[in-house]
């Protein structure tokens, strides 16, 4: 490599080290507005957040970046592993970006600032028709993207490869398939149970300084670094990671349904230490983050599903949460409260469903999702459209908004393509889970013990420590030896419901 493309090399580098600086002060931004920013400087940051984003939108189409994809494209092969992949996001988002107009790119951005705030006032006044314009705009702005972007057999899969490289509108409808078939069959034969989880013991009040004091313990065992990261309230929890070393997370209270809380900080911690533990070289570098959406959730749902879900961890935390929440649960077995935060049951809130019909509320989004980018719908009948599909996949109609259509803050972002990574992140949750068991042979019982070390070591060797360095795809099968796979899932959620139920017993 020659002695100018080495001085290109450096001078890339320290460009995008300038972007990354810019971003990290826009997530702080963004941070602050959803955990508690006065009101009535909602508009201001806004225009912050537009100008912010505007100038580093900018930054990724400039001339100075296309001098260097120029420059250094053809000798891609003889540059470093971090400077080659940094290359080549680089050119991705560039050749993306570069076909929206700047000044589009720059009043989208303040136009779901906006929509943020709307849909926070919307939700808790039950008013879609005051979120309805923003979103109205939204959709018009992505369909619009779309075709600036262009796609080859469906609009939407355009959207799904900026989440998830290489997935399809094809191979969603295809591994939905197969996984709905199988949830639906394993829901009729847990409706039909002679035995059934007593219920009531989900609507034992506990405080939130109780929910907090538990939540915190798993956190630490779980290998959250306190020193690199926080909890916050918030209206909808979120992760996010500023860098390596301030990754904050923050969840939702509710003293009638403990669950919310505790389950929520389990997944949002496990987004949490994916990020924490990124390999220090690639800070600075468009590669410090999570290699797709997929395999952040993937992270967040192995906490929270393969171990927090898992009969293993509650024989080790019962104790723990009896004591802390004491007297409510002292009458309560841990065979009966396991029992109890598992039921399976048709609900309407996404992030309170079980881990049996979490696939469905997915799959709900991502049709609906798919028929708005491909014009078959339009957002006048947005809500019955939802709410007819809960009513056919779950059983139950929407009583309000803010329990059907503004549930979720996805769309108020403009995050389309994102839903179905949730699903996907399940999947390669069991799928990794399958190769560590055999890897770790004992690992049932390192879940029942008070230190999951070898646990999170494994994900960091086989996932975390990689960022964005290798692609989605190539984690999962340079891990498991396989693509994805949705038998391991399935197979996860026939195991634990025949144990949740007693589905095998006379």
């Amino acid at each position: 490599m020659s002695e100018s493309s080495q001085k290109l090399e450096q001078e890339f580098l320290e460009y995008v080290k300038k972007i990354s600086a810019f971003e990290e002060a826009l997530s702080l931004v963004y941070w602050d507005l959803r955990t508690g920013a006065p009101e009535k400087g909602a508009t201001q940051r806004s225009e912050v957040i537009g100008t912010l984003s505007g100038e580093i939108f900018k930054m990724k189409v400039s001339e100075e970046m296309a001098a260097f994809i120029a420059g250094l494209w053809l000798e891609k092969d003889g540059l470093s592993d971090v400077t080659r992949r940094s290359l080549e996001e680089c050119k991705k988002e560039y050749d993306l970006n570069k076909k929206i107009p700047a000044a589009e790119y720059e009043a989208y951005t303040k136009l779901v600032a906006q929509a943020e705030n709307v849909w926070t006032t919307a939700r808790a006044t039950n008013d879609y028709a005051l979120f309805e314009p923003y979103l109205e705009k939204i959709i018009a702005s992505k369909r619009q993207f779309v075709e600036y972007w262009g796609y080859q057999e469906n609009p939407y899969d355009t959207l799904l490869d900026q989440y998830e490289p290489g997935m399809t509108v094809a191979i969603l409808d295809d591994v939905f398939a197969k996984l709905r078939e199988s949830i639906l069959v394993l829901r009729q034969r847990v409706e039909a149970a002679k035995y059934q989880p007593n219920p009531t013991l989900l609507h034992k009040r506990v405080s939130k300084a109780h929910q907090k004091e538990f939540s915190m313990r798993i956190l630490a065992k779980m290998g959250f670094d306190f020193e690199a990261g926080r909890l916050d309230d918030t209206v909808h929890p979120f992760a996010t990671g500023l860098n390596i070393g301030d990754v904050r997370i923050t969840t939702r209270y509710d003293e009638d349904n403990f669950k919310m809380a505790v389950f929520g900080i389990i997944h949002e911690g496990g987004h949490a230490i994916y990020e924490q533990n990124i390999s220090p070289k690639l800070v600075g570098t468009p590669l410090a983050n999570g290699a797709s959406m997929g395999i952040h959730e993937s992270q967040s749902l192995f906490y929270e599903i393969i171990l927090g879900s898992s009969f293993a961890f509650w024989q080790s935390n019962y104790k723990d949460f009896q004591e802390i929440t004491a007297p409510a649960f002292d009458d309560v077995s841990v065979e009966e409260f396991y029992r109890a935060v598992n039921i399976s049951e048709s609900s309407l809130i996404r992030i309170e469903a079980d881990t049996l019909t979490y696939p469905l509320h997915i799959m709900i989004r991502y049709e609906l999702e798919k028929a708005i980018m491909n014009g078959e719908i339009g957002v006048a009948d947005l809500r019955d459209a939802w709410n007819d599909k809960y009513e056919a996949y779950l059983g139950i109609r929407p009583e309000n908004d803010a329990d059907g259509i503004l549930q979720d803050i996805h769309w108020s972002g403009g995050d389309f393509g994102y839903f179905p990574s949730y699903a996907l992140g399940y999947m390669y949750a069991a799928q990794l889970f399958a190769t560590m068991s055999k890897e770790i042979p004992n690992v049932s019982e390192i879940l029942a013990s008070d230190d999951y070390t070898v646990i999170r070591e494994w994900l960091t060797k086989n996932v975390h420590q990689f960022g964005m360095l290798k692609k989605p795809l190539a984690i999962l099968q340079d891990t498991t030896g396989e693509g994805l796979n949705p038998d391991y899932l399935i197979q996860l959620l026939n195991d634990r419901y025949d144990f949740i139920y007693k589905l095998n017993e006379a």
